[in-house]
């Protein structure tokens, strides 16, 4: 199996998750775009400003579905997003980012009542190659949303003041995977966790001691931001 850490931004660095109902929109769309057949009506179950009504949605549905990635992490941020994934099928990736960037800027160019480019560029992908980069890559997503925490958004350069709180931030912060690693069904529907689960064991004490002995520096220069 092949890792990849990826990432995308929008251009110039603009914001492109304005409110919740976008982000949550986006969730679905990594339900919803990781399916080989194509999506014919993605508005279908979907109802305007509702987003809680599109959460339950995504923990609902039962049926038999293609998958093109396996999803083991995510964030989404205010001007990006991180996921952490692996092909199920040969040029799965690809396709899958396709229907994932193309889908998001439709939506939100329609939205907003605007034209032209949404993301930067192509998604930005890293190969986790090494065990280093393998054992702290899920952390290193998770962190992001400390960027949002008063005193916790030198985090990058090493430095939490403090940590109990830094970690009741991340529980709280809903547009990741973190929740559900540490057993809070947030969105169960899109992620696969056996394979982190499986190494880490208790997630929530492994991430706690993370953060408090926080290293980021063996995949520094592996980063992308």
């Amino acid at each position: 199996m092949e890792l990849y850490h990826l990432l995308n931004r929008g251009v110039d660095k603009r914001q492109i998750f304005l409110d919740n109902q976008d982000r949550a929109r986006f969730v679905h769309n990594l339900y919803e775009f990781n399916d080989k057949p194509p999506v014919t009506n993605t508005r279908r179950r979907v109802p305007p400003n509702s987003p809680e009504a599109l959460m339950f949605d995504l923990r609902g549905r039962t049926f038999e579905r293609e998958k093109l990635v396996e999803i083991h992490g995510w964030c989404i941020m205010g001007n990006h997003y991180h996921l952490l994934v692996s092909e199920c099928v040969e040029g799965g990736l690809t396709k899958f980012l396709m229907k994932l960037n193309v889908g998001y800027a439709k939506y939100f160019n329609e939205k907003y009542k605007r034209s032209g480019t949404l993301f930067q560029g192509r998604t930005k992908k890293v190969h986790i190659a090494t065990d280093a980069h393998f054992l702290h890559i899920l952390h290193y997503i998770h962190l992001n949303p400390l960027d949002f925490l008063k005193g916790a958004t030198a985090w990058r350069t090493l430095e939490i003041k403090n940590a109990k709180a830094a970690l009741a931030h991340l529980e709280k912060y809903r547009w990741s995977s973190y929740p559900d690693y540490c057993g809070i069904k947030n969105f169960p529907s899109i992620l696969t966790t056996e394979l982190f689960s499986d190494v880490f064991g208790n997630y929530k004490k492994t991430i706690a001691e993370y953060v408090r002995d926080l290293d980021i520096t063996p995949i520094r220069e592996s980063l992308l931001e």
